[in-house]
């Protein structure tokens, strides 16, 4: 099972974007997440890690 970039948990469902895993969990909460909830530093912080620079 891949494992989720997000929340670092092994799921069977979700998507990949640029060959990298995200659960089907972690994106529907980040899709619901507003820009002024607390956690949308960390989802962009894991997407910045996870997508940009890996793939820089």
């Amino acid at each position: 099972m891949p494992m989720c970039i997000i929340c670092s948990q092994a799921k069977p469902d979700g998507i990949f974007i640029l060959s990298e895993f995200i659960c089907d969990d972690c994106e529907s909460e980040m899709v619901r997440t507003d820009v002024m909830d607390e956690r949308y530093p960390f989802f962009i912080g894991q997407l910045k890690q996870n997508l940009i620079l890996k793939n820089a």
